[in-house]
């Protein structure tokens, strides 16, 4: 059995959409592409609304064992290389992490505001199915085993995500051409309720995901350690519908499935490491990957994904490249860079700049790589090709997501996670550089064949809105991780300067930087 088709041409909505056609511009204006009720008004609503709306349409997506989300549109995550996942009713861990961080915060901005939120009437009505969708599994009595976890889904499971899905299904059907325009108001604590019901079952659904784990070639998650990323599910027992697609296949109604698994995938403990707010539990997380197959210990670098030998090449196209190129267990260096942008923001300094001597291209050779070093690659050969002559080497030059991953690197390095911030109380404005740099990135003016003579003064310098000159002084000659200098000195544009001794610039100061064209430098 598989999931095809997902996505199809409907000729109500296109008749919908011929409402909003310009004559004039030969295209349809931006209210073609908006949702409205029945009587033709704009669908308006705030955006924590929108939020929760998206929230609740995630949390319905999930899995049969509740674990990922599904991949029930035609298309995978950010691993469009996965193409043939969506036809295994497959489903991803990474996207549950980022629901996890969705509806925390819808959470704290409820708590936080303490206002009613309302949403569509037909939104209200799947919210309805899913909580007793929940009182049903609650009141089945089933709780997982943790010891013994089957790949069959248990019935109990199971019952809940049919109900759940089709529930899912209905709210699409109903609303695929407009609203009706009734909403439904939420109290701050019903909201919230809600919210917290959905992020335990979250809670569950990892612990369980983490169960069943990742079995490929040469991983397993009983000795790794580490979370899966996809799950494929195998359509046990069904029934026929009585109909057929246009290939003449017939269509089912599932009535058992089983869960399959895959080997190790960078992007499962790189989105996993996002919901962690502890560093010692992103830095247990990092020495398991440091010490699984995820890594490259030739070229000490990470690979997109483990061995994918013996894998079903139903996955997707991964599996018609050689392993080591292009999504085959080769280094994507956006997702690397995701995973080391990750160590940065926990605060894990002395294994990031020990990763970005050898994983970060500013720092690579431009021999081994085979071109500038300025120039990022979606892939760099990794030591599973084939040939040698090719290991290390970057292919496929492009402005990827690798470079505005590097670009969050640099701003933490240089300025910090939040270098304004705004006093309620005083209605001030502040300013604070918190940099992170080694002792090894700072250099010395000296002209003499010993750049790192001890009496010589150590700086490093970058520019702040691409204007203002900041050169940070290293006196003490040690690295400088995660903490605000002591004191400033500011130049004006019109010559002046003014010292400001403490780690804050404050009141007036502080908005002359933001707003550029005042400032000179910061020393």
């Amino acid at each position: 059995v598989r999931q095809l088709d997902a996505t199809v041409l409907d000729p109500s909505k296109e008749k919908e959409r011929e409402k909003y056609f310009n004559d004039v511009t030969g295209w349809y204006d931006p209210p073609a592409n908006w949702q409205h009720d029945r009587n033709g008004n704009l669908f308006k609503s705030t955006p924590i609304e929108k939020l929760f709306l998206l929230a609740t349409i995630k949390f319905a997506t999930r899995d049969p064992y509740g674990m990922g989300i599904e991949y029930e549109a035609g298309k995978p995550g950010w691993n469009d290389a996965m193409n043939g996942l969506p036809g295994m009713v497959g489903s991803g861990l990474p996207e549950t992490y980022e629901l996890e961080i969705l509806l925390k915060y819808v959470k704290s901005v409820i708590k936080k505001f303490h206002r009613s939120i309302f949403i569509p009437m037909e939104l209200s009505v799947l919210v309805d199915t899913i909580n007793v969708a929940l009182n049903n599994l609650e009141d089945s009595g089933y709780v997982d085993n943790l010891t013994k976890l089957s790949n069959a889904v248990p019935v109990e499971l199971f019952a809940y995500w049919d109900a759940v899905t089709t529930a899912r299904e209905i709210y699409r059907d109903t609303v695929k051409i407009t609203f009706t325009g009734e909403k439904k108001e939420f109290s701050p604590s019903d909201a919230v309720g809600y919210l917290e019901r959905w992020i335990e079952q979250i809670e569950i659904g990892k612990a369980r995901a983490n169960r069943i784990g990742s079995h490929g070639h040469d991983d397993d998650v009983e000795n790794t350690g580490i979370v899966p990323t996809y799950f494929a599910y195998n359509v046990a027992k069904w029934n026929k519908t009585g109909h057929e697609n246009e290939d003449h296949h017939s269509l089912v109604t599932p009535l058992a499935m089983d869960v399959l698994t895959f080997p190790l995938f960078l992007e499962g403990p790189t989105r996993l490491m996002k919901t962690i707010d502890d560093e010692q539990e992103a830095l247990e997380l990092y020495e398991r990957v440091i010490n699984s197959p995820l890594r490259d210990s030739a070229l000490n670098m990470y690979t997109i994904s483990a061995s994918l030998k013996g894998q079903s090449f139903d996955m997707g196209r991964m599996m018609a490249f050689s392993p080591g190129w292009l999504e085959n267990q080769s280094v994507w260096l956006h997702m690397s860079y995701k995973f080391y942008l990750e160590l940065i923001r926990h605060g894990l300094y002395a294994p990031f700049f020990e990763e970005m001597k050898t994983g970060m291209l500013p720092f690579l050779d431009p021999d081994v790589y085979g071109r500038s070093s300025m120039e990022c690659s979606s892939f760099i050969a990794s030591s599973a090709f084939e040939d040698p002559s090719k290991r290390g080497r970057g292919f496929l030059a492009r402005l990827s997501g690798s470079t505005a991953e590097f670009l969050s690197m640099w701003v933490l390095m240089f300025i910090g996670p939040t270098p304004f911030s705004f006093d309620k109380e005083t209605n001030e404005l502040s300013m604070q550089l918190v940099p992170a740099l080694p002792l090894s990135l700072f250099e010395s003016d000296s002209i003499e064949e010993n750049p790192r003579n001890e009496n010589d003064e150590l700086t490093i310098s970058f520019k702040l809105f691409t204007s203002i000159n900041v050169t940070y002084h290293n006196p003490d000659r040690r690295d400088l991780f995660g903490e605000p200098p002591k004191r400033y000195e500011i130049g004006l544009r019109d010559g002046s300067k003014i010292e400001i001794d403490g780690p804050a610039i404050t009141s007036d100061l502080a908005l002359k930087i933001r707003k550029v064209v005042f400032v000179d430098s910061i020393d």
